[in-house]
């Protein structure tokens, strides 16, 4: 995926996010150190649920923000590498934060629209 295109999907991910503030939001990321092979086996995963009441991007730090009721979560913004949508109001981020240590980070909103 090119530059442009990657900046031009995230723009519009989070530009029209508000309409899934009240869903039930997953979020499950995994660490990972071989960007051609996502194996879960070698993947260290975690899994969060919440409500989701505001989105946001901290200048601070270039971090795209989500947050629900007691859970808050960041998305390094110059640190993305790859950005899809894998499926109705699922989506997916991989953000390189070393030469070989990888975060996967799996977006899926309960939306009911």
């Amino acid at each position: 995926m090119n530059a442009e295109t990657l900046r031009e999907g995230i723009i519009d991910f989070f530009e029209n996010i508000e309409k899934y503030y009240g869903s039930k939001t997953e979020i499950t990321q995994g660490l990972f150190s071989e960007l051609d092979n996502h194996n879960a086996h070698l993947t260290a995963w975690n899994l969060s649920e919440f409500e989701l009441v505001r989105s946001a991007y901290r200048n601070s730090g270039d971090k795209f923000m989500l947050e629900g009721k007691g859970s808050y979560f960041e998305i390094s913004a110059e640190r993305i590498i790859d950005f899809k949508k894998t499926g109705r109001n699922k989506f997916e981020f991989i953000e390189q934060y070393s030469e070989i240590v990888f975060r996967i980070t799996k977006i899926r909103f309960h939306y009911k629209y």
